[in-house]
């Protein structure tokens, strides 16, 4: 049966949204995996494919997004990953497809180290193993900026940082509408962000965990990407055995907007081609 629902899942207290969407009976699951300043509907357009060949697709904001609660942090990626796994237990999902980008990628990582069994492929776009200075100076002018609460500024500030020149040159209305519209975020959404930032320059250290997964691994960066740059996509890529490695010309950090039609063709095929057992 298709279609999709939204819920919450109490988790000790903390409500976690989430969103199951395609054949909800399906025997095959895709999980996709925020950004950090993503919510579940940054996926619809990518989302859409599996839901049309039958997959069950999973959605979820972690603790610190949008829709879900923001208790005080940091968090680690750990909580994150064993959320992750009781909200599959809840839902009685066994095994699935991970596609994570950015914070969602990294979470990928984290789950495959502690329960890799439960997954079939894992796909991850603009992520990192590990902190550098540039990130470092990015990540905390973003949580300065958040600090002030101007939404727009906030957009403004971190726009340069993420998005590809060619897509900025050629998007320039569209990125103005989102600063403006980021405008009146609110001061819980920007107070989870920073959590979440704080989250990120603590314990995003896990390339010493990457030669122990076995799970059929699709990594992928944007050439321009500046925050999380081609280098660490290809370390991920060399650590995790058979893992195959992709880069988009002229497409910045959030592929997953600069690119979606290639996306499409990449996450398709490469988990069409991996369909079966979990690892």
């Amino acid at each position: 049966m298709g279609g999709y629902f939204y819920v919450f899942f109490d988790i000790n207290g903390t409500k976690i949204f989430y969103e199951i969407r395609g054949n909800q009976n399906a025997e095959e699951t895709i999980v996709f995996l925020n950004g950090v300043m993503a919510s579940t509907n940054s996926w619809y357009a990518l989302s859409k494919p599996f839901e049309d060949l039958g997959f069950r697709v999973l959605l979820h904001d972690f603790k610190g997004q949008l829709k879900s609660d923001k208790p005080d942090g940091p968090y680690t990626f750990q909580e994150h990953a064993d959320e992750l796994k009781m909200l599959l237990e809840e839902l009685r999902i066994e095994n699935a497809h991970f596609i994570g980008t950015s914070y969602g990628g990294e979470v990928a990582m984290k789950f495959a180290s502690l329960y890799g069994s439960t997954m079939r492929t894992m796909t991850i776009i603009d992520s990192t193993s590990e902190l550098d200075p540039v990130m470092k100076y990015f990540i905390s002018s973003w949580k300065k900026a958040a600090q002030e609460g101007d939404g727009e500024k906030f957009f403004n500030i971190l726009a340069p940082s993420i998005y590809g020149e060619k897509f900025m040159r050629e998007n320039a209305e569209f990125l103005e509408a989102r600063a403006k519209a980021t405008k009146h975020v609110g001061q819980e959404y920007l107070d989870g962000q920073i959590i979440l930032y704080d989250t990120f320059i603590n314990d995003v250290n896990m390339t010493d965990i990457l030669e122990d997964i076995r799970v059929k691994t699709l990594v992928i960066c944007g050439e321009e990407d500046i925050l999380k740059r081609p280098k660490q996509s290809l370390l991920i890529h060399h650590k995790i055995r058979n893992s195959e490695y992709v880069i988009l010309p002229e497409c910045g950090h959030v592929s997953i907007f600069e690119k979606p039609e290639e996306l499409k063709t990449l996450l398709l095929g490469f988990i069409l081609k991996n369909r079966g057992p979990a690892a």
